[in-house]
């Protein structure tokens, strides 16, 4: 694994994270709870992010 690929990881991490996150402030927006929904993608987003960096980085 090489550097690139190892920032290639992180940013692909930290991309699926902020879209969960937004994802979860979108619908916190709808519902009156911005703040509690948005915590909550970031939380999620984070697995997420993690069981996508995995899938796509498996044979490096």
């Amino acid at each position: 694994m090489t550097g690139r690929d190892a920032a290639g990881a992180g940013a692909l991490l930290l991309a699926v994270n902020a879209l969960c996150a937004a994802i979860g402030a979108g619908l916190g927006a709808l519902l009156g709870a911005v703040v509690p929904l948005l915590l909550a993608g970031f939380g999620i987003g984070f697995f997420v992010g993690i069981a996508v960096v995995i899938k796509r980085f498996r044979y490096l």
